[in-house]
């Protein structure tokens, strides 16, 4: 009953790739828990590479069933995009499970998520903009759309109406936008919904009966540990959980079949929107990072905020998912630095903290302090053994294990997928 979670334990785009990559062929299904289209990761595989926003990893492996679980909010247009444009480069994507019970993002989400985003102005969150957060917020407020509702003209139209309610009226009176017609979106609405019917299922029934038979299942987590909406950085964070704790949410799989919690983690830190971040660089450093790492958004394309690695942070994930084991990714950009500093603790007004500030406007107004660690000049991407590695870079992947509370099982050492050295197993 192997089930393995697999999340970001920083702001996100740690490169999960690099843990899916040797968890491999052993896994029998992949199921994302939460997120949207959103999401944005890349998968390579010999000389192709895969740029995936809502499907799964494991669409590109054939041996492997792709499940998209009840916690995602689903953009049925750009899944459908998605699937064309795998299947026209030879990938099939029939294997592809939807749960019945995962909510919808209709055309009006997105309609209201650009609009809100312009008129809060400097006080904008940094959506994407792709209706993920209204879809979200329709889920709470008990007038979302769920895949199921799709395949019943009558009851979808109700649905329909009831959501668009309020909405009209704040598109006229306060954004001075038309009104969205009721009739066209149940349309657009049942129309994806025949296409989508032949992969929808009880996806929660599959997995737990998959674990069941002893299959192993990668529960796979959109956005990071800092981005949840109850853990992290709040208000600048996602619209759902993506910590350890929504995989179970998010796919209806119950706690006590999950064997192991895997945190991904880049040898510094990237920050994509708004937000607090108490290490980012301003200076010539922070754009070494960014053209080094090549920090560019998959899913948006927006230069990622750069800084040094924060173990306040890693500590933090650790604590709030539980992790048994740590991927540290993108170490090799650090190679050439003469030395290398490490946020230990914050200083807020005074205060030296430790651990993670309950309170968002502590966290907002901390400042790292660091202590620093030597660098090396030697390429380490043809390295294939921890001792392998230069003695200042062992140092540096040691602290950063003692400072996180967590072992570091794997190491990315160069760009290329197979760059990467196991240090323990990530499947038992």
């Amino acid at each position: 009953m192997p089930g393995i979670i697999l999340i970001g334990a920083q702001w996100g785009d740690e490169g999960k790739g690099k843990a899916t990559d040797l968890i491999g062929t052993k896994v029998d299904y992949v199921a994302r828990f939460n997120g949207g289209n959103n999401a944005g990761h890349t998968v390579v595989v010999g000389d192709e590479s895969y740029a995936l926003h809502l499907l799964p990893s494991g669409i590109i492996n054939s041996n492997v069933t792709p499940v998209i679980g009840n916690g995602v909010v689903v953009d049925i247009e750009v899944l459908f995009e998605e699937i064309d444009g795998l299947e026209a480069r030879g990938v099939d994507c029939s294997r592809l499970l939807v749960s019945e019970g995962a909510h919808i993002i209709a055309p009006y989400h997105r309609t209201i998520d650009k609009v809100t985003e312009r008129f809060l102005g400097k006080r904008k969150i940094g959506t994407t903009g792709r209706g993920i957060g209204p879809a979200y917020a329709d889920k709470i407020n008990r007038v979302g759309i769920r895949v199921h509702d799709l395949f019943n003209a009558e009851h979808l139209r109700d649905k329909v109406e009831a959501s668009l309610h309020q909405k009209n009226q704040m598109l006229l009176k306060l954004y001075n936008r038309r009104a969205i017609d009721v009739d066209a979106v149940t349309d657009e609405l049942l129309a994806l919904g025949e296409r989508l019917k032949p992969y929808v299922a009880n996806t929660s029934l599959v997995l737990n009966k998959a674990l069941d038979e002893g299959k192993t299942v990668l529960f796979e987590g959109g956005q990071a540990t800092m981005l949840d909406v109850d853990h992290g950085t709040y208000p600048f964070v996602t619209s759902s959980n993506p910590t350890a704790g929504g995989a179970c949410t998010g796919t209806g799989v119950g706690p006590t079949k999950i064997n192991r919690v895997i945190g991904v983690s880049k040898a510094y830190v990237t920050r994509v929107g708004e937000g607090p971040f108490p290490t980012e660089l301003f200076d010539e450093s922070g754009e070494w990072l960014r053209a080094q790492g090549h920090e560019f958004g998959v899913t948006t394309g927006r230069p990622r905020r750069c800084g040094w690695f924060d173990a306040v942070v890693n500590r933090y994930a650790t604590q709030i998912n539980g992790l048994t084991d740590i991927v540290l990714t993108k170490l090799d950009v650090l190679t050439g630095l003469k030395e290398i500093p490490i946020c230990v603790a914050y200083d807020v007004d005074g205060v030296r903290h430790d651990d993670m500030p309950t309170d968002q406007a502590a966290f907002a107004a901390a400042k790292p302090i660091y202590e620093t660690m030597p660098g090396w000049s030697e390429d380490i991407s043809t390295c294939h053994e921890f001792d392998e590695l230069p003695a200042t870079c062992q140092a540096y992947v040691k602290r950063l294990e003692e400072l996180s509370g967590c072992r570091i099982s794997a190491i990315g050492v160069g760009p290329q997928r197979d760059h990467i050295i196991a240090v323990h197993s990530l499947i038992d």
